[in-house]
């Protein structure tokens, strides 16, 4: 009897492209000694194997100065720490080919730091004894085709157990706001070159102007609401759109809402009567 084989279902996307965020550090390095880093990375998370949970790092060697790297020792230390690492900050162009040649990415988000700040940061009294810091990194987010990611500001995280992010301040031109676990609420201008993202929806009482990315982590249920809607990319848990060519005029610098509904982004008024 001939075997059978069952259909296999038509496969209508074989890849996606969606916006994505990514927990990562930003580990700054003020020695390259490796030995001196073991030491520092092994007191600050007491042994704890599971202290940094296999996050993503971003390596910031601004302040070396002259000093050889050994990256493939370093990439293996972090490893033992259970920390991948990515990327590489404010590298010269000299290391690029022994950072890709280790398969790290090069991460042009840095800004060169003043040779004369650096040397008066390391004559700070402390400052040898601090071989490396680690901070949070802003979500990184992947950028739709045809745009660059901003660089990412600093902004402080919602108190613990709140349920929602307000900021007061515009928001500028290379900044990046992520609420994590919770709403966002901004009562400031999302200026262009901007851009917010929250977990949950995203309330702008001002214009929207920047890129805004509700759901971030996947949640479908989430919106973006602004009085002003004007936004250069919106994206609902991944679903993105772009308006390289304006923002649709009918709801241009209206209040309006974007909602996901399937697999599409709808615009929709804040301001029609809706029927009976």
């Amino acid at each position: 009897m001939p075997l059978v084989l069952p259909m296999q279902k038509k496969i209508s996307k074989p890849i996606e492209i969606k916006i994505s965020t990514v927990v990562a550090v930003s580990a700054i390095l003020h020695v390259a000694d490796l030995t001196t880093l073991a030491a520092a990375m092994t007191a600050m998370t007491g042994g704890t194997s599971d202290f940094f949970d296999n996050e993503f790092a971003v390596i910031d060697i601004g302040n070396l100065h002259d000093q050889t790297i050994d990256w493939a020792g370093l990439i293996a230390l972090f490893k033992s720490h259970h920390l991948n690492a990515v990327a590489v900050r404010n590298a010269p162009a000299e290391m690029h080919a022994a950072i890709l040649a280790h398969d790290l990415s090069i991460d042009a988000g840095g800004k060169p730091r003043d040779p004369v700040q650096a040397e008066t940061a390391s004559a700070e009294p402390g400052a040898a004894e601090t071989p490396i810091e680690f901070k949070p990194e802003p979500a990184s987010v992947t950028a739709a085709p045809g745009t660059t990611p901003a660089s990412a500001a600093p902004v402080a995280p919602p108190a613990a157990g709140a349920r929602v992010m307000i900021v007061d301040t515009p928001v500028r031109a290379g900044q990046r706001i992520y609420a994590r676990g919770c709403d966002l609420i901004i009562t400031a201008v999302v200026n262009n070159g901007a851009e917010v993202i929250a977990d949950g929806s995203i309330h702008v009482y001002a214009p929207l102007r920047g890129r805004a990315l509700a759901g971030a982590s996947g949640n479908g249920e989430a919106r973006i609401f602004a009085l002003s809607m004007e936004p250069e990319l919106v994206s609902v848990a991944g679903v993105y759109r772009t308006f390289d060519d304006g923002f649709p005029a009918e709801l241009a610098r209206q209040p309006a809402q974007i909602r996901l509904v399937d697999d599409r982004l709808d615009i929709l008024s804040l301001t029609a009567v809706p029927r009976a």
